[in-house]
């Protein structure tokens, strides 16, 4: 049995809660905002779950214990993410657990916090579930009867409403990071799930990791907002696979699809409630298979994934700090390249930071 820590008594906080306890882990939910702990016990967790949970522990930051916890959890803003991350890793867990996106596209502390988990041990992970859900497992298991791959496609398509309609208490964005892109909010930052799967469909399909990046945005800039609507994205890989990334935060109904095409057929996935994988290869009549769900499941099947991890050492992770920052690095790159109006070229030889983006002449 684990002993959990969990930052931030919001969605994603009440998620992680949930799911260790239903996997039998003690859990300590922490939050700055006493309100946000009551709304949690009062509104939150019971109108999901059913009913509130005594066993879980609730506490401000000031007053959360340090020390004694297998697992430690950051589920807060993204510009929050960094330092509570390097004190989390302070605390030697086993294991820790960032909310995406990792951090703000500025980069700030990135490799301060790579550096320090290399040199500490402790496995750091970065909450990009639907890499870990059976549904890309299936993709990643049909990739090798695809033939040579000619491009990949991946859209997560989904208006914001549905963020705000889980938190009541927000007004809009413009009461959250999320109406702000240099906070890691906007399309790029709320959506960039869709970049992470590229990147995980790419690295399994032998493409290697994203080294060009040439990116078109959409800003909505008022005294109140500053953020990507629309981040639509141009990839190509150090081995030369080229493909398309889009995210947005105005699309209804909500599309969140991909696309590995190979010269001898292809493989759908449609992300939603339920999961679906279409997929035609080798000369073979089309098959599906869906994928049943719940959100609580989502968060399940990840916290069971870094279990595995944590008790396996030579057992890789498609959620590691490392796939985390990669992710970082095209979403940075892609806010260069809109405002330059030209391709950002990643060299992962400089690290994790802005000294890693090169805008090409």
């Amino acid at each position: 049995m684990y002993n959990v820590k969990i930052f931030g008594a919001g969605s994603i906080g009440n998620h992680l809660a949930n799911a260790s306890r239903r996997l039998g882990w003690n859990v300590t939910l922490c939050d700055n905002d006493p309100a946000a702990l009551r709304r949690t016990k009062e509104e939150i967790y019971p109108t999901r779950y059913g009913q509130w949970d005594d066993a879980i522990q609730l506490f401000t930051v000031a007053d959360v214990p340090r020390g004694g916890f297998d697992l430690i959890f950051i589920g807060t803003p993204p510009d929050s993410h960094m330092d509570l991350a390097i004190q989390a890793i302070e605390e030697q867990p086993k294991a820790v657990l960032v909310e995406k996106p990792l951090c703000t596209p500025g980069l700030e502390k990135a490799d301060i916090l790579y550096q320090l988990a290399k040199e500490t041990g402790v496995k750091v992970f970065v909450g990009y579930d639907h890499a870990v859900s059976h549904s890309a497992a299936k993709a990643v298991e049909l990739m090798p009867a695809l033939g040579a791959v000619e491009t990949l496609d991946v859209e997560f398509r989904e208006y914001w409403g549905g963020i705000f309609t889980a938190h009541p208490w927000l007004d809009g964005p413009q009461d959250t990071y999320l109406g702000f892109w240099q906070r890691g909010g906007g399309a790029s930052g709320e959506h960039s799930h869709a970049i992470n799967l590229w990147q995980h469909f790419a690295r399994n399909l032998g493409a290697g990791r994203v080294t060009e990046v040439m990116a078109t945005l959409e800003y909505v800039k008022t005294e109140k907002l500053d953020y990507d609507s629309l981040c639509l994205l141009n990839l190509r890989t150090e081995k030369g696979l080229v493909g398309r990334v889009v995210q947005d935060v105005v699309t209804q109904p909500t599309r969140k699809w991909g696309r590995v095409q190979g010269k001898d057929g292809f493989i759908d996935i449609t992300i939603g409630s339920e999961d679906l994988i279409r997929w035609k290869c080798g000369g073979n009549p089309e098959e599906s298979q869906l994928f049943k769900k719940t959100r609580p499941d989502d968060f399940i099947t990840e916290l069971k994934h870094i279990e595995t991890v944590i008790n396996d050492p030579q057992q890789s992770s498609m959620i590691s700090l490392e796939c985390g920052l990669d992710t970082m690095l095209v979403v940075a790159a892609a806010h260069i390249s809109n405002r330059e109006g030209r391709r950002v070229r990643i060299d992962y030889s400089k690290g994790y930071s802005a000294d890693a983006l090169t805008i090409e002449p």
